[in-house]
Protein backbone atom coordinates (compact mmCIF):
# COMPACT_ATOMS: atom_id res chain seq x y z
CA UNK A 1 0.00 0.00 0.00
CA UNK A 2 1.10 3.46 -1.33
CA UNK A 3 1.62 6.09 1.75
CA UNK A 4 1.93 9.73 0.89
CA UNK A 5 2.70 11.99 3.63
CA UNK A 6 4.16 15.85 4.24
CA UNK A 7 5.00 17.70 0.35
CA UNK A 8 4.38 16.24 -2.74
CA UNK A 9 5.51 18.51 -5.95
CA UNK A 10 3.71 16.69 -8.50
CA UNK A 11 2.65 13.31 -9.55
CA UNK A 12 1.42 12.24 -13.18
CA UNK A 13 0.27 8.99 -14.31
CA UNK A 14 0.88 7.19 -11.05
CA UNK A 15 -1.33 4.34 -10.26
CA UNK A 16 -2.39 5.33 -6.82
CA UNK A 17 -5.09 2.90 -6.26
CA UNK A 18 -5.36 2.64 -2.57
CA UNK A 19 -3.01 4.74 -1.56
CA UNK A 20 -2.97 6.19 1.56
CA UNK A 21 -2.58 10.15 2.22
CA UNK A 22 -2.11 10.93 5.79
CA UNK A 23 -1.03 14.13 7.67
CA UNK A 24 -0.81 15.75 4.21
CA UNK A 25 -1.67 19.68 3.26
CA UNK A 26 -3.33 19.22 -0.26
CA UNK A 27 -4.73 23.29 0.09
CA UNK A 28 -4.22 24.77 -3.59
CA UNK A 29 -3.46 21.43 -5.43
CA UNK A 30 -5.35 20.70 -9.08
CA UNK A 31 -6.57 17.29 -9.84
CA UNK A 32 -7.12 16.81 -13.54
CA UNK A 33 -7.98 13.44 -15.23
CA UNK A 34 -7.80 11.92 -12.18
CA UNK A 35 -10.46 9.21 -11.00
CA UNK A 36 -11.11 9.37 -7.53
CA UNK A 37 -14.06 6.85 -7.03
CA UNK A 38 -14.46 4.76 -4.11
CA UNK A 39 -12.11 7.25 -1.78
CA UNK A 40 -12.84 7.76 1.67
CA UNK A 41 -11.51 11.27 3.32
CA UNK A 42 -12.06 11.36 6.91
CA UNK A 43 -11.28 14.46 9.05
CA UNK A 44 -10.85 16.84 5.80
CA UNK A 45 -11.31 20.40 5.62
CA UNK A 46 -12.66 21.01 2.00
CA UNK A 47 -13.61 25.11 1.41
CA UNK A 48 -13.10 27.01 -1.20
CA UNK A 49 -12.93 23.75 -3.47
CA UNK A 50 -14.30 23.67 -6.78
CA UNK A 51 -15.45 20.01 -8.39
CA UNK A 52 -16.00 19.76 -11.86
CA UNK A 53 -17.25 16.24 -13.58
CA UNK A 54 -19.32 13.00 -12.77
CA UNK A 55 -20.54 12.94 -9.68
CA UNK A 56 -22.45 9.66 -8.26
CA UNK A 57 -23.23 8.16 -5.25
CA UNK A 58 -21.15 11.06 -3.13
CA UNK A 59 -21.96 11.27 0.48
CA UNK A 60 -20.66 14.14 2.30
CA UNK A 61 -21.36 14.32 6.54
CA UNK A 62 -23.87 11.51 5.75
CA UNK A 63 -25.88 13.21 3.21
CA UNK A 64 -26.36 12.07 -0.69
CA UNK A 65 -25.16 14.90 -2.61
CA UNK A 66 -25.74 13.69 -6.19
CA UNK A 67 -29.61 14.18 -6.44
CA UNK A 68 -29.18 17.88 -4.97
CA UNK A 69 -26.35 18.71 -7.39
CA UNK A 70 -28.59 17.26 -10.16
CA UNK A 71 -31.99 19.09 -9.27
CA UNK A 72 -30.29 22.84 -8.50
CA UNK A 73 -28.42 21.69 -12.29
CA UNK A 74 -31.71 21.39 -13.43
CA UNK A 75 -33.10 24.56 -11.52
CA UNK A 76 -30.33 26.41 -12.76
CA UNK A 77 -30.68 25.08 -16.37
CA UNK A 78 -34.09 24.21 -17.69
CA UNK A 79 -32.68 23.28 -20.99
CA UNK A 80 -31.13 20.29 -19.24
CA UNK A 81 -33.91 18.48 -18.12
CA UNK A 82 -34.35 18.30 -21.42
CA UNK A 83 -32.03 15.23 -21.38
CA UNK A 84 -34.14 13.03 -18.95
CA UNK A 85 -36.33 12.39 -22.25
CA UNK A 86 -34.54 9.51 -24.49
CA UNK A 87 -37.69 8.81 -26.75
CA UNK A 88 -37.56 10.47 -30.64
CA UNK A 89 -39.79 13.33 -29.40
CA UNK A 90 -37.59 14.33 -26.47
CA UNK A 91 -34.08 13.78 -28.31
CA UNK A 92 -35.32 16.06 -30.88
CA UNK A 93 -36.58 18.81 -28.66
CA UNK A 94 -33.09 18.62 -27.01
CA UNK A 95 -31.07 19.06 -30.02
CA UNK A 96 -33.64 22.12 -31.02
CA UNK A 97 -32.71 23.71 -27.76
CA UNK A 98 -29.25 23.27 -27.55
CA UNK A 99 -28.66 24.27 -31.14
CA UNK A 100 -30.20 27.93 -30.49
CA UNK A 101 -28.16 28.01 -27.33
CA UNK A 102 -24.90 27.12 -29.28
CA UNK A 103 -25.83 29.49 -32.62
CA UNK A 104 -26.58 32.36 -29.96
CA UNK A 105 -22.73 31.49 -28.46
CA UNK A 106 -20.91 31.55 -32.15
CA UNK A 107 -22.43 35.06 -32.71
CA UNK A 108 -21.42 35.92 -29.12
CA UNK A 109 -17.91 35.07 -30.12
CA UNK A 110 -17.72 36.32 -33.24
CA UNK A 111 -18.23 39.50 -31.48
CA UNK A 112 -15.26 39.23 -29.31
CA UNK A 113 -11.67 40.61 -30.19
CA UNK A 114 -10.05 38.39 -32.92
CA UNK A 115 -8.35 35.58 -31.40
CA UNK A 116 -10.66 34.55 -28.87
CA UNK A 117 -11.71 31.33 -30.71
CA UNK A 118 -8.01 29.95 -29.59
CA UNK A 119 -7.99 31.37 -26.33
CA UNK A 120 -7.40 28.60 -23.45
CA UNK A 121 -8.54 29.75 -20.03
CA UNK A 122 -6.76 27.67 -17.12
CA UNK A 123 -5.68 25.22 -19.61
CA UNK A 124 -9.17 24.01 -20.74
CA UNK A 125 -9.90 23.55 -24.42
CA UNK A 126 -10.09 26.77 -26.65
CA UNK A 127 -13.79 27.44 -27.94
CA UNK A 128 -12.00 25.88 -31.26
CA UNK A 129 -11.12 23.15 -29.70
CA UNK A 130 -14.54 22.29 -27.97
CA UNK A 131 -16.35 22.75 -31.49
CA UNK A 132 -13.87 20.29 -32.79
CA UNK A 133 -13.74 17.91 -29.97
CA UNK A 134 -18.11 17.57 -30.26
CA UNK A 135 -16.95 16.61 -33.73
CA UNK A 136 -15.16 14.40 -32.74
CA UNK A 137 -18.32 13.35 -30.27
CA UNK A 138 -20.76 13.25 -33.18
CA UNK A 139 -18.67 10.92 -35.54
CA UNK A 140 -18.19 8.34 -32.67
CA UNK A 141 -21.56 8.44 -30.92
CA UNK A 142 -23.48 9.09 -33.95
CA UNK A 143 -21.84 7.81 -36.94
CA UNK A 144 -19.88 4.89 -35.60
CA UNK A 145 -22.75 4.38 -32.58
CA UNK A 146 -26.58 4.81 -33.93
CA UNK A 147 -25.74 4.69 -37.55
CA UNK A 148 -23.05 1.71 -37.69
CA UNK A 149 -20.79 3.10 -40.32
CA UNK A 150 -17.41 2.01 -40.61
CA UNK A 151 -15.93 3.91 -43.37
CA UNK A 152 -14.87 7.48 -43.09
CA UNK A 153 -16.35 8.23 -40.25
CA UNK A 154 -14.02 10.26 -38.03
CA UNK A 155 -12.85 13.86 -38.82
CA UNK A 156 -8.94 13.96 -39.14
CA UNK A 157 -9.19 17.33 -36.99
CA UNK A 158 -11.42 16.36 -34.40
CA UNK A 159 -9.78 16.55 -30.70
CA UNK A 160 -10.37 13.42 -28.42
CA UNK A 161 -11.01 13.56 -25.10
CA UNK A 162 -7.65 12.70 -23.17
CA UNK A 163 -7.95 8.98 -21.95
CA UNK A 164 -8.27 8.75 -25.70
CA UNK A 165 -5.46 10.59 -26.73
CA UNK A 166 -2.84 8.05 -27.73
CA UNK A 167 -5.20 6.01 -29.38
CA UNK A 168 -6.92 8.34 -31.63
CA UNK A 169 -4.31 8.24 -34.71
CA UNK A 170 -5.75 4.66 -35.03
CA UNK A 171 -9.08 6.05 -36.20
CA UNK A 172 -7.53 8.50 -38.48
CA UNK A 173 -7.54 11.43 -35.96
CA UNK A 174 -3.92 13.29 -36.75
CA UNK A 175 -3.12 15.30 -33.34
CA UNK A 176 -1.06 17.88 -35.37
CA UNK A 177 -4.43 19.21 -38.04
CA UNK A 178 -4.90 22.61 -37.46
CA UNK A 179 -7.82 23.70 -38.75
CA UNK A 180 -9.27 27.09 -39.95
CA UNK A 181 -12.00 28.75 -37.59
CA UNK A 182 -14.06 28.73 -40.63
CA UNK A 183 -13.38 25.23 -41.34
CA UNK A 184 -14.46 24.25 -37.66
CA UNK A 185 -17.67 25.68 -37.83
CA UNK A 186 -18.49 24.32 -41.27
CA UNK A 187 -17.52 20.58 -40.35
CA UNK A 188 -19.38 21.24 -36.94
CA UNK A 189 -22.62 22.83 -38.87
CA UNK A 190 -22.61 20.19 -40.94
CA UNK A 191 -22.54 16.86 -38.20
CA UNK A 192 -25.49 18.98 -36.44
CA UNK A 193 -27.41 18.57 -39.82
CA UNK A 194 -26.31 15.47 -39.52
CA UNK A 195 -28.05 14.25 -36.03
CA UNK A 196 -31.20 16.20 -36.85
CA UNK A 197 -32.03 14.22 -40.20
CA UNK A 198 -31.51 10.94 -38.37
CA UNK A 199 -33.32 12.18 -35.76
CA UNK A 200 -36.14 12.93 -38.19
CA UNK A 201 -35.94 9.71 -40.06
CA UNK A 202 -35.17 7.17 -37.21
CA UNK A 203 -38.24 5.18 -36.36
CA UNK A 204 -39.37 4.34 -32.64
CA UNK A 205 -37.64 0.93 -33.97
CA UNK A 206 -34.63 1.92 -35.09
CA UNK A 207 -33.73 4.07 -31.67
CA UNK A 208 -34.46 0.78 -29.93
CA UNK A 209 -31.76 -1.00 -32.12
CA UNK A 210 -28.42 -2.35 -30.58
CA UNK A 211 -25.61 -0.39 -31.33
CA UNK A 212 -21.73 -0.61 -31.17
CA UNK A 213 -20.20 1.97 -28.90
CA UNK A 214 -17.21 4.08 -30.69
CA UNK A 215 -13.78 2.54 -29.92
CA UNK A 216 -12.78 4.39 -26.76
CA UNK A 217 -15.25 2.61 -24.89
CA UNK A 218 -16.25 -0.52 -23.09
CA UNK A 219 -17.63 -3.36 -25.98
CA UNK A 220 -19.15 -5.44 -23.94
CA UNK A 221 -21.51 -2.57 -22.33
CA UNK A 222 -24.64 -2.69 -24.67
CA UNK A 223 -26.01 0.20 -26.01
CA UNK A 224 -28.94 1.26 -28.49
CA UNK A 225 -29.33 3.79 -30.83
CA UNK A 226 -31.07 6.22 -29.05
CA UNK A 227 -28.41 6.26 -26.04
CA UNK A 228 -25.74 6.60 -28.18
CA UNK A 229 -27.76 10.40 -29.61
CA UNK A 230 -28.57 11.25 -26.34
CA UNK A 231 -24.54 11.57 -25.48
CA UNK A 232 -24.27 13.20 -28.02
CA UNK A 233 -26.77 15.40 -26.78
CA UNK A 234 -25.19 14.85 -23.38
CA UNK A 235 -21.95 16.45 -24.80
CA UNK A 236 -23.46 19.23 -26.37
CA UNK A 237 -24.84 20.69 -22.75
CA UNK A 238 -21.69 19.98 -21.08
CA UNK A 239 -19.35 21.35 -23.35
CA UNK A 240 -22.05 24.62 -23.88
CA UNK A 241 -21.88 25.18 -20.40
CA UNK A 242 -17.88 24.96 -20.30
CA UNK A 243 -17.64 26.84 -23.08
CA UNK A 244 -20.03 29.67 -21.92
CA UNK A 245 -18.25 29.73 -18.42
CA UNK A 246 -14.62 30.22 -20.04
CA UNK A 247 -16.07 33.04 -22.37
CA UNK A 248 -17.83 34.55 -19.17
CA UNK A 249 -13.95 34.73 -17.74
CA UNK A 250 -12.61 36.27 -20.63
CA UNK A 251 -15.39 38.81 -20.54
CA UNK A 252 -14.02 39.54 -17.15
CA UNK A 253 -11.05 39.73 -18.23
CA UNK A 254 -9.28 36.60 -16.73
CA UNK A 255 -6.11 36.07 -17.56
CA UNK A 256 -5.85 33.32 -20.13
CA UNK A 257 -3.08 30.83 -21.08
CA UNK A 258 -3.01 30.10 -24.86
Amino acid sequence: MNQITGRVDGIEGADLRGAVVRDADLSGASFREVALNGVRMRGVELAGADIDGYVYDLRINGVEVEPLIEAELNKRYPERALLQDRTIAGLRAALDAYERMWEATVERVASMPPGTVDVSVDDEWSFAQTLRHLVFCTDGWLRWGAQGRRDDVFWPAGVPHSGFAAGAPSIGIDPAAAPSYEEVLEVRRGRLREVREYLAAASPEQAGSPAEPPPWMDQSEAFVAAQCVGVVLSEEWEHHRFATRDLDLIDAGAAPST
